[in-house]
């Protein structure tokens, strides 16, 4: 594994401390030790009879042709049946599905699934009014309302695939999704709210749908109220459209057929459509929720507390609960408005029983105090979940001593978009746990760690972390582009899953998460890659030339720091600094403005000309530098450390 990976965690290798199960929350918890012990096809052939209604059955588990795989071949099914219809028809559908808290302070709703079914079909005989069947690409654009996931369902439905957009990206990046999966019809709202503030989604949505000329009509969800533009003939409000009731049968789909793509960034500007199926993905997501948070459907109260724009949304908040027959709670708003206490007070009113949040958002919690949680009453929780970055062993303590007090296990999860569901996680009440330690994978899944050169390195190595075989809810694909998948996930290894991030193994065999190998920075869970900052910042028009790298950061895990290069030789000042920032937030979105700005006259180059990230990292982290005898000029690394340590801008 490279030197500069991976350093800023370097206190895993000295963590000791253990946290075995109760033996009261094993006597009770789903799985029990010997889920280990079964044999992989048999794991995901009883997982996807006893998860899953089919209309036909599978006639085939899996199939495996290096770098595509199928899983569950012959079978029919729809997802929103899974995730409503069966539930109602099997008597459940008084039960609440959404639990939804809006950010304005006394927004509720409590939406049963019998409502939930209701409101599916009706946004689904809107999209059949709109022109949208089997096979029509449809995008959604919206903030953490029940819309969304009533959108997404409603496409289920229908067999129509969707890509979710998150609601902060720029009309630059909607428009950039829309046009690659060439989207017929866009959801989404008037406005959203952010701390108090609106936020113009549906005026954005106009901005991108300028550049997106596949997309003919939009469904606008009336959320704040507040008028915006509306194009007569292209918009319809959904509270005017999504009126008829009426039976609206689920389209069978094939296991295979596509039911999502989500965008990531990759090591090029062009983001990645990571394409999604439907059986294998729902299979995964139900099995790893059942067991990964020890559902109990009939008494748990389920918070994830991410955004359904991102895949934590779609396998945990949406497709995964909803399968399970989950009753979950969705909050539209920020953790700390009106105050810090937001995220205690919900848990409090609700009854949290499980809550699966990101690393960022404890430490967030972490830097405010205990004092806002001690407020409340949080002895309904027994479960704690982390995802979207390796957590650090201090956080994880803090979690399991403020928020669980103590009593309740935490489940530290690995995974990715590609991945669509967890592959590494404690299981409760069988792991015994470590503060930072993903710990072993999940059953039915086959991870390993490899050296440079590809072998699997044992007890107590780092390398690269790896997948050797196949697993249901797998990426099926970069959408349209074979190559890159090919190129960005199976290269490295023969017909083995690269996933570009480095790890290392325990002499207990327990995985340890590294973070990043490449260049693909991660921002509060959130993954950016550099190319695609430094492509906005070089749209700017007095900027030369720019490149990106990241530093640690003690509340996002990673900041971005830019060094940006003015044209004309031109000097930066405090005003440039803030307008580049500004303009990444336009071109992107606010998540990828960078935290600091180094202005310079030069960045390091190889004589190629190529530009060494790997030294801009090492000043942005201000390490000492590493080797410098390929630059074309030595003298620039030194002269940007001392630019580094006098132009820094932080939020």
């Amino acid at each position: 594994m490279s030197s500069d990976s991976g350093q800023a965690i370097d206190t895993l290798f000295q963590e000791e401390r253990r946290y075995p199960p109760s033996a009261a929350f094993s006597a009770a918890a789903n799985a029990k030790p010997d889920i280990y012990d079964e044999a992989f096809e048999s794991f995901w052939e009883r997982e996807a009879h006893e998860r899953v209604t089919w209309f036909e059955p599978f006639t085939s588990l899996y199939e495996w042709n290096p770098p595509y795989a199928k899983w569950y071949l012959g079978g029919k099914l729809n997802v929103a049946y899974n995730c409503v219809d069966r539930h109602v028809e099997a008597g459940r559908g008084d039960r609440v599905a959404y639990y939804w808290e809006g950010e304005p302070v006394g927004d509720r709703r409590a939406i049963t699934y019998a409502e939930l079914q209701d409101e599916v079909v009706r946004c689904a005989n809107a999209l059949k009014a709109l022109g949208v069947g089997k096979g029509t690409a449809v995008g959604i654009y919206m903030g953490m309302v029940p819309e969304a996931p009533i959108a997404m369902l409603a496409c289920a439905r229908l067999g129509a695939p969707h890509t979710v957009v998150f609601g902060g990206f720029s009309a630059d990046s909607l428009a950039d999704r829309l046009n690659d999966m060439g989207c017929e019809v866009l959801i989404t709202q008037d406005e959203a709210y952010r701390r108090g503030n609106p936020v113009p989604l549906k005026t954005t949505a106009d901005e991108a749908l300028a550049a997106a000329p596949s997309v003919r009509k939009t469904l606008v969800l009336r959320r704040t109220g507040n008028p915006v533009p509306m194009t007569d003939g292209r918009d319809h409000w959904w509270h005017e459209l999504a009126t008829d009731g009426s039976p609206c049968a689920p389209e069978p789909m094939d296991s295979e057929d596509l039911l999502y793509l989500l965008y990531t960034s990759g090591t090029t500007a062009k983001p990645k459509g990571i394409v999604h199926t439907t059986g294998g993905y729902l299979v995964g997501v139900a099995t790893t929720h059942n067991y990964i948070f020890d559902l109990k459907p009939e008494n748990d109260v389920y918070w994830c507390a991410a955004d359904v724009g991102w895949v934590t949304g779609h396998s945990y908040i949406v497709y995964g609960p909803l399968c399970n027959g989950a009753t979950s709670v969705m909050y539209e708003g920020t953790p700390d408005f009106p105050d810090k206490d937001r995220w205690w007070e919900i848990i409090e009113r609700y009854g949290v029983t499980i809550l699966y949040t990101a690393p960022t958002a404890i430490r967030a919690h972490m830097k405010w105090g205990p004092q806002y949680a001690a407020k409340h009453d949080l002895s309904t929780l027994r479960l704690l979940g982390s995802v979207g970055e390796p957590i650090n062993p201090e956080a994880w303590v803090w979690y399991h001593e403020h928020i669980g007090g103590e009593r309740c296990p935490i489940v530290d999860t690995w995974w990715q978009t590609e991945t669509g569901m967890v592959l590494i996680s404690p299981l409760p009440g069988i792991t015994t746990t470590k503060p930072g330690s993903a710990t072993r994978p999940f059953p039915g899944v086959d991870a390993a760690v490899y050296s440079e050169e590809g072998n699997e390195v044992g007890p107590g190595g780092g390398g690269y972390l790896v997948l050797r075989k196949p697993w249901p809810a797998m990426l099926r694909g970069v959408y349209g582009d074979d190559q890159r998948f090919r190129d960005t996930y199976w290269s490295k290894y023969p017909n083995t899953y690269f996933a570009g991030d480095g790890a290392r193994i325990d002499h207990d065999g327990d995985f340890w998460l590294l973070g990043r190998v490449d260049d693909v920075m991660n921002v509060s869970g959130h993954r950016i890659s550099t190319i695609e900052v430094e492509s906005a910042l070089v749209d700017h028009r007095d900027v030369a030339e720019a490149a990106v790298a990241a530093r640690a950061d003690a509340l996002t895990g990673q900041a971005i720091v830019a060094f940006v290069t003015l044209k004309g030789g031109v000097e930066g000042s405090v005003e440039k600094l803030e307008e580049l920032r500004n303009h990444v937030a336009e071109k992107i979105g606010p998540i990828a403005k960078p935290a600091n700005i180094v202005f310079t006259p030069e960045l390091p180059k190889t004589r190629s000309g190529k530009i060494m990230r790997r030294l801009l990292r090492d000043v942005a982290e201000n390490r000492p530098l590493g080797d410098t005898t390929t630059l074309a000029d030595p003298s620039v690394v030194a002269e940007l450390q001392d630019r580094g340590a006098a132009e820094t801008h932080d939020d």
